[in-house]
């Protein structure tokens, strides 16, 4: 998502570690993509703004991997821990579930918050750029106000003075 800068909108590609271009897009201000990963090795991700050269943009990322091997190695682990008895192998199944329900829903509130974070910063950026733009217009208007003011004091009162005195 592309927080600030001219625009709001910037390319992303993501190449796979063999070098083949899995992801592109052109001129987004924001996106979500889900690969799923055929490759072993690192994948790349790059952003282009060549077609911006004067602007810099803030973009925020946020790249999210699929946990299955861990959760196998935890599985292990529990097994390990719990020796089958009746009624103590059901209890500790059932604390289980609920510490991995707890964990599955903090990991999913902490990426909302973050999301949300990230379109605050953006709209806060885009609040800051429009006020600049309506004091710079606001005092540029004031400057010409004053100026017709003045104009026309001074013209109203060139018509209103007497230059030929008359004697009497």
């Amino acid at each position: 998502q592309v927080i600030a800068g001219s625009g709001l909108d910037v390319g992303f590609t993501l190449i796979s570690p063999s070098g083949y271009r899995l992801l592109s897009d052109f001129r987004k201000s924001d996106g979500i993509h889900t690969v799923e990963p055929t490759e072993e090795g690192d994948y790349r991700i790059c952003f282009d703004n060549s077609f911006s050269r004067i602007s810099e943009k803030m973009v925020y990322v946020e790249v999210l991997t699929d946990a299955s091997q861990d959760d196998e190695e935890e599985d292990e682990d529990w097994a390990a821990l719990a020796e089958p008895e009746d009624s103590l192998e059901y209890k500790l199944e059932d604390i289980r579930d609920s510490m991995e329900g707890v964990h599955r829903n903090l990991e999913r509130s902490r990426q909302l918050q973050a999301s949300l974070r990230a379109f605050e910063a953006r709209d806060r950026f885009l609040l800051e750029d429009n006020l600049w733009r309506v004091s710079f217009w606001s005092s540029a208007s004031l400057l010409v106000m004053l100026s017709v003011a003045f104009i026309q004091i001074y013209t109203v009162r060139r018509l209103f003075t007497d230059r030929h005195r008359v004697c009497t």
